[in-house]
């Protein structure tokens, strides 16, 4: 028997069956924890499952009950569209009829509860639906949001947002063209296209230069003498006469300031044949044929009218033309010299300021002075428009002139820059034109001619130049009151006029402080001597005017729900808005009738203007304005307290639901 040694005996392998036992244990403490994990997670995924279902289920009985209020919604639209009043509702059965009761909390249905928000819509000013800091409330276009919760495993909502609208759609009438506007009826207003059409005021006088107008009643001055010379400033125009000594010397008229002005004849003085007048406020001058008192000077605010002063020209020549400048007088007489005298007193004889004058080629015919320069139309064919320098008035010097290649120059008319000389002159035996702009920027030496214009058979008497960019020239024969477009001077063309019969012998033309515009002419008739042709544009605008739009048919009663414009106010001007509604007495509305009580502002009243975009106010009561109709106008009120500046309009969209 072998002997056993300890040591390797404990060095010895364990058996195989000892190890065996220890790796099971370790097996099954890995295989519990393994299936620990997989039962958590098997037991979370039922829950998660579960949840979903329970949300899914939840959702979806929601959306159905949601439907049911949005469905719901379109029939009470449809019925009562007044119905929908800001709130939290919910729909209830009443009498057969879906109706909107309100609620604080909404209403069971199960386990759910469900409400309704009704809200106001906005739009921006394109009409695009926006949020309620960028927009105006549209009356007709409501935001409904339903909201739909569950509480439970899980609690939740769901909520959807909706817009209606009055019924069916919003519909647009929107003018914005020139012929839109065209189709309105203008009160002092009138189109414009600088912009695809805008609305804006028209000229005082309410007229056009280019079409005038005699409709006006004339005036039949005193006596039977030739009355040959006007003069006026505003709301006076002052007469003469000049052919023979049967009329009266001077007539002070009275222009009323009304539409249209009536004249009627404030005063008279007489005592000498006139040739030509001034007049300013409180006194008249006479350009006389009595050689001690070529100029009279006449006292307006005594009655009778008195004279109360003169000036003898040297010699024993007529005085053909007269003009005031400040405190200095200018006279032309008969022997072609051009005096000044002083008028710093009225009274007693007047001193000539340059004893000698200035002489001329020839007659001066007409005077006018502007700064320190003359400018005189001449009878002479080789100098038609003469320039005075009056620096030195005690030594007036000739220093410009003009030669038009025509015939005897017969009056002059200089712009307020004295760059600018509009001459007309005698029609000769040959064929040449009559008018003349020349260029007197330089003053010394001949100045240029910058365009001409033929008055087609018009002996030509005078001419003056008006606000806007026209020339009126009048005269005898052919005919006798001619407007002439100058606005391109290189281009001159005749853009109106009128045969007037008899014959024109002077004009003048006033733009009033109110925008009217009238040019005053002096016949040969001896019924009528003194006329009054209304004219514009003046250059100036109407204080205010109204554009009433056309009428837009929207084929049955229908609900106008707001209006969005465009306009341009600048410093001094303003533009407001009313609206009307009626129906009409027949199928269509070229029957219906618009008062101005049928126009309302934003509390549907006629005494109230809307100053922006804003909604429509309803009105239903069957009389006045009405909202529902079928027929809208909207009119627009523009003013301004600058003559010179107007508002502008350029377009208006009106909101309507069919």
């Amino acid at each position: 028997m072998p002997i056993t040694d300890p040591v390797k005996s404990r060095l010895h392998p364990v058996p195989s069956r000892v190890l065996s036992r220890g790796f099971s244990l370790v097996e099954v403490l890995v295989a519990g924890g393994v299936f620990a994990i997989i039962a958590s997670a098997v037991i979370n995924l039922f829950a998660v499952s579960q949840e979903s279902a329970w949300v899914g289920r939840n959702k979806a009985r929601s959306a159905f009950l949601l439907s049911e209020y949005v469905e719901a919604m379109k029939n009470i639209r449809r019925d009562d569209w007044e119905a929908l009043v800001n709130g939290r509702y919910i729909v209830a059965q009443s009498g057969g009829n879906l109706v909107l009761t309100p609620t604080v909390d909404g209403e069971a249905v199960g386990n759910y509860t469900r409400y309704l928000d009704i809200a106001d819509a906005y739009r921006d000013v394109n009409g695009t639906l926006t949020d309620s800091s960028g927009g105006t409330a549209d009356p007709s276009t409501k935001q409904l949001t339903v909201t739909v919760s569950w509480a439970g495993f899980k609690d939740g909502s769901i909520s959807q947002s909706s817009y209606v609208t009055r019924y069916l759609d919003n519909l647009a009438w929107i003018q914005t063209t020139e012929a839109d506007f065209d189709a309105g009826t203008h009160t002092a207003t009138r189109v414009e296209n600088d912009a695809g059409g805008e609305v804006v005021l028209a000229a005082g006088g309410g007229g056009n230069w280019c079409s005038p107008n005699l409709s006006i009643g004339g005036l039949d001055l005193p006596k039977s003498g030739v009355a040959n010379a006007v003069t006026a400033i505003e709301g006076r125009a002052f007469a003469g006469t000049g052919e023979n000594a049967s009329g009266e010397s001077f007539v002070n008229i009275d222009i009323s300031n009304a539409d249209p002005p009536a004249a009627t004849i404030l005063g008279t003085f007489d005592g000498y044949k006139t040739n030509d007048v001034f007049g300013e406020e409180g006194y008249g001058y006479l350009a006389t044929d009595t050689n001690s008192k070529e100029v009279v000077i006449i006292d307006l605010s005594t009655t009778p009218y008195t004279e109360v002063g003169s000036f003898d020209a040297p010699g024993p020549e007529d005085a053909l033309s007269v003009f005031v400048y400040g405190t200095t007088g200018y006279v032309t007489t008969l022997d072609g010299k051009l005096y000044n005298f002083d008028l710093t007193s009225k009274s007693g004889s007047r001193p000539a300021i340059d004893a000698d004058g200035v002489e001329l080629r020839d007659e001066g015919y007409a005077v006018v002075v502007n700064g320190n320069y003359a400018y005189l139309a001449v009878d002479e064919d080789e100098r038609q428009l003469e320039i005075v320098d009056l620096t030195n008035p005690s030594d007036m010097q000739v220093v410009g002139y003009a030669n038009l290649g025509t015939d005897d120059g017969r009056d002059v008319y200089v712009n307020s820059s004295g760059t600018r000389a509009y001459v007309v002159t005698e029609r000769g035996s040959e064929v040449h034109d009559e008018f003349f702009i020349v260029d007197i920027t330089t003053k010394t030496g001949q100045q240029p001619v910058i365009d001409s214009y033929d008055a087609g058979g018009m002996n030509p008497k005078a001419v003056e130049v008006v606000p806007g960019g026209y020339a009126i020239i009048v005269g005898h024969n052919g005919e006798e009151y001619q407007v002439i477009d100058i606005g391109d001077e290189n281009n001159i063309l005749r853009c109106g006029g009128m045969e007037v019969d008899p014959d024109i012998n002077d004009s003048a033309s006033i733009l009033e402080s109110d925008g009217d515009a009238y040019t005053y002419i002096i016949t040969e008739d001896e019924n009528e001597e003194f006329r009054i042709i209304e004219g514009g544009p003046g250059g100036a605008y109407a204080g205010s005017g109204i554009f009433e739009s056309e009428t837009l048919d929207a084929g049955h009663a229908t609900a106008f729900n707001r209006f969005d414009a465009t306009k341009v106010e600048v410093p001094q001007t303003s533009i407001r808005y009313q609206v009307a509604g009626v129906d009409p007495s027949g199928a269509d509305c070229t029957t219906a009738s618009f008062s101005d009580f049928d126009f309302v502002g934003p509390d549907g009243s006629s005494g109230t203007f809307f100053t922006d975009d804003d909604g429509i106010p309803v009105d239903d009561d069957g009389t006045g304005f009405e909202n529902p109709a079928q027929c809208f106008r909207y009119r627009v009120y523009l003013s301004t307290n600058d003559s010179n500046a107007t508002p502008v309009f350029h377009d208006m969209t009106v909101n309507y639901s069919p």
